[in-house]
């Protein structure tokens, strides 16, 4: 089934206020949003939208803690649409709108909904890295760095749940729904990307305690690494608490950094994601510090030569 990835996560949160001036600040565009909620749209259109809890036309919450309400995913065409509401009728009920979209449960509980894709193309610049040896990628007189860059997210990249059963979990999206499994830590969960994608993961399956069942982040594609670096430094001078990184993951590749946010998850950045066909062999790897990123830094304040480094106070302040 020609599922492209996730054109939007819905929230039912506590501060509607407080959530929308974080997607804001980290880089997203509010689009119909009013004091009940709204969308915070990426540049090809993929999103997260928001509500408060008790709005009741959201759909019912997990009966945990997380605030996600439901993952709709964007298909190449409606012959793919039909094609889903046709599997997955054989065994639960699937729900028409008025918008085209149908919407069901997976077999986790997780509410799901599926439409035409509403992504537009993109045509914008990669990073452009210099190296000794290979073609100049950034020609002479053309600096890398613009401290007043705008940094805007690209596109809805994947979301991370937290499952009771990762296998049960797994086996509804790839029997169900073709998704296939690049990696996987063993034991935990697997990394899935469906058919209309290369990307390395638009989903991964973290096994928890039923009482932990929701998201555990999603994150959007960035241009390059600089503008991870220069996102999460700006959301951290805006106030906003790093909980992991930056740095750069083993599987997947991709740049990361992630900050705690309202949305009762962690929020990332990310960039430069491997992509994979059906060449790929998955691999496997328990999880751990050496297999969840090749490297990691730590935020701190600037600095310049000429004085003693900063204190650790103020780095733990930073």
């Amino acid at each position: 089934m020609n599922i492209i990835g996730p054109d939007a996560l819905l929230f039912g949160v506590d501060d509607v206020a407080a959530c929308a001036q974080y997607l804001t600040d980290y880089g997203l565009k509010p689009v119909g949003v009013t004091a009940a909620g709204g969308s915070f749209e990426a540049l090809d259109g993929t999103s997260i939208r928001i509500a408060h809890k008790d709005d009741a036309t959201l759909p019912p919450s997990l009966g945990t803690a997380s605030f996600l309400r439901q993952t709709i995913y964007g298909v190449a065409d409606q012959q793919t649409l039909e094609a889903i509401a046709a599997e997955l009728q054989k065994d639960r009920p699937v729900e028409r709108h008025a918008d085209g979209s149908i919407h069901t449960v997976d077999d986790a509980g997780f509410a799901l909904a599926f439409q035409v894709t509403v992504r537009r193309p993109l045509e914008l610049p990669a990073e452009r890295v210099n190296a000794p040896g290979a073609p100049a990628q950034r020609p002479a007189n053309v600096v890398g760095v613009d401290g007043d860059a705008v940094v805007q997210a690209r596109t809805l990249s994947h979301v991370v749940y937290f499952v009771p059963d990762a296998t049960k979990a797994e086996a509804f999206y790839v029997k169900r729904l073709g998704f296939v499994c690049t990696d996987r830590f063993v034991g935990v969960g697997p990394f899935l990307r469906p058919a209309g994608t290369l990307d390395h993961h638009t989903l991964f399956m973290i096994e928890t305690p039923p009482f932990m069942k929701g998201c555990e982040h999603f994150t959007f594609h960035l241009g390059g690494p600089t503008e991870v670096m220069q996102a999460g430094a700006r959301l951290v001078e805006k106030g906003y608490q790093s909980f992991w990184g930056p740095g750069r993951h083993r599987f997947g590749s991709n740049w990361f950094w992630y900050f705690n946010s309202p949305l009762g998850c962690h929020v990332e950045y990310d960039a430069d994601m491997d992509l994979h066909d059906t060449d790929w062999i998955a691999r496997e790897a328990p999880m751990g510090a050496d297999t969840s990123q090749l490297f990691l830094f730590q935020h701190r304040e600037n600095w310049a030569p000429g004085g003693p480094p900063a204190t650790d106070a103020a780095h733990a302040a930073s």
